[in-house]
């Protein structure tokens, strides 16, 4: 069979992986980046700065682990285990919440680390090709022609495909070719709060907090987390609503500002530095995307923050992109076989074959996204404000009992979503079903409670209090 050629547009994290699958499965492959390659030392500090730690669990580890377990294995010698939330208090006290019953935890990793590993995996491959300082100018999915810029000679060039992949970010280009060419629902959501990060250094040469925990400072309409770093620093974020960070400009306003609500995280930070990096760092957006379809023909997909961009707050990003390749490749590989060849190698798939296999991945994909995107905004509000909640609190040690005693019926929200392979939208309809059971119980036990305590009052005081069909009717409005 002819060889067949894979075009990558992005170089990054879903990228470097993507090549290393389609590698894999017989593919010749060309990847394109834009910006140098980071693994050179001239350039090492491209993505140092780059705002927002990475989080990986199950999801990530599983497109890892189905790709080459010895690839898992480097990745996790770079990680560091969080196995919960540190809250801080404004007092400073500090009460740990654990993400498990059963100790699983997600990683922090660093961004650049984990690229670098991943641009040598692929390189590992001779059938890859690496293309840096090449930006996407536009490309023809009919013919599989794309060109590209030479940012350094400011020279355009032509290559030819037989599938295009956009891993190119949240602003994808590829994106905006491809809805072009089909009837692409799209969206693109700005939330009112930005970020701002700092640093903590490590304090005597160790930690200067508990680095197996997110760090947490939860303060209603905002909060300040920290994420371990492997130099034993930390890298710490605040995120607010733009009106706030409107009333903060001054070092003696930023001073104040942290005085007030994290004097602890300030007097490990220090004044000078705080006031210097809000300063200096950029005041970044949040948003989030959603597109369907992701695909076109047998030509082009999108993976990434390319086809489903999401706020930061459930550290599912990175890891969904890894687990959209995953996916693909299972429904190429399941397609493969279907026609009757039993070996893994995609690239000996027909033109129809793979237009059949990137329909369904589309189709099965969206769904899944579109539910994690929204989980991730969600999460912001429970990260800043119910954290420190009763309700949430109780319902958060319920579940956990639960789960501890029926692991397979009962399992938590945090738990489905960071620690299993369910499908995000299996996942939200799961919650769901939980989160009606639960209430219905609780409904159910409040009331027998009432009409118990009620008849035990009764014979003790006589009938003075409201009938007890009334007492169930005034408690179970309030539930």
């Amino acid at each position: 069979m002819p060889e067949r050629r894979v075009v990558i547009v992005g170089g990054g994290l879903v990228g470097s992986l993507a090549a290393c699958y389609f590698a894999k499965r017989g593919w010749t492959v060309d990847l394109y980046e834009k910006r140098p390659d980071i693994r050179l030392p001239e350039h090492s500090d491209l993505v140092e700065h780059r705002s927002i730690n990475l989080a990986i669990s199950e999801r990530g580890f599983s497109a890892l682990r189905r790709l080459d377990p010895e690839l898992e294995a480097r990745v996790k010698e770079h990680v560091i285990p969080m196995h919960g939330r540190m809250i801080h208090a404004l007092d400073g006290k500090q009460t740990s919440q654990a993400y498990d019953v059963f100790n699983k935890h997600i990683n922090s990793v660093g961004r650049s680390t984990l690229i670098k590993l991943l641009l040598d995996e692929a390189s590992s491959y001779s059938c890859v090709t690496l293309h840096f300082n090449y930006e996407f100018v536009k490309a023809d999915f009919d013919t599989g022609r794309v060109e590209l810029r030479d940012v350094e000679r400011s020279e355009q060039t032509s290559v030819d495909a037989d599938l295009v992949v956009g891993a190119d970010g949240a602003f994808s280009r590829v994106r905006q070719r491809l809805m072009s060419k089909v009837l692409m629902n799209y969206s693109q959501t700005y939330i009112e709060h930005g970020y701002c990060e700092f640093s903590m250094d490590p304090l005597d040469g160790s930690f200067a907090m508990d680095p197996n925990h997110l760090h947490i400072w939860p303060r209603g309409s905002f909060m300040l987390i920290a994420l371990p770093n492997l130099d034993k620093s930390f890298t710490c974020t605040l995120f607010m609503p733009w009106s706030e960070f409107a009333k903060v400009e001054s070092d003696a306003e930023v001073t104040a500002f942290f005085r007030k609500h994290f004097p602890d995280a300030l007097a490990l930070m220090g004044e000078r530095r705080v006031c210097a990096e809000y300063a200096a760092n950029p005041k970044g957006s949040l948003m989030y995307v959603k597109c369907a379809p992701s695909t076109y023909k047998s030509r082009a997909v999108i993976l990434g923050d390319a086809a489903h961009a999401m706020v930061p707050f459930y550290g599912q990003g990175m890891t969904c992109g890894f687990e959209d390749i995953e996916a693909l490749d299972r429904i190429m590989v399941k397609t493969l076989h279907e026609s009757g060849q039993a070996n893994d190698c995609t690239a000996n798939l027909t033109d129809d074959q793979l237009h059949k296999a990137l329909d369904e991945y589309s189709v099965t994909r969206a769904v899944d996204t579109s539910a994690i995107v929204d989980l991730a905004l969600e999460n912001y509000v429970e990260m800043r404000a119910k954290v420190v909640d009763f309700a949430y609190l109780a319902r958060k040690h319920l579940e956990g009992l639960l789960h501890r005693l029926f692991p397979q019926r009962i399992i938590p929200l945090y738990t489905m979503v960071s620690f299993t392979s369910i499908p995000y939208a299996k996942v939200v309809s799961q919650w769901n079903r939980q989160t009606t059971w639960l209430h219905q119980t609780i409904r159910a036990v409040s009331v027998a409670a009432v009409i118990g305590i009620g008849a035990i009052s009764v014979r003790v005081l006589g009938p003075r209090l409201p009938p007890l069909r009334e007492l169930a009717r005034m408690v179970t409005s309030k539930i």
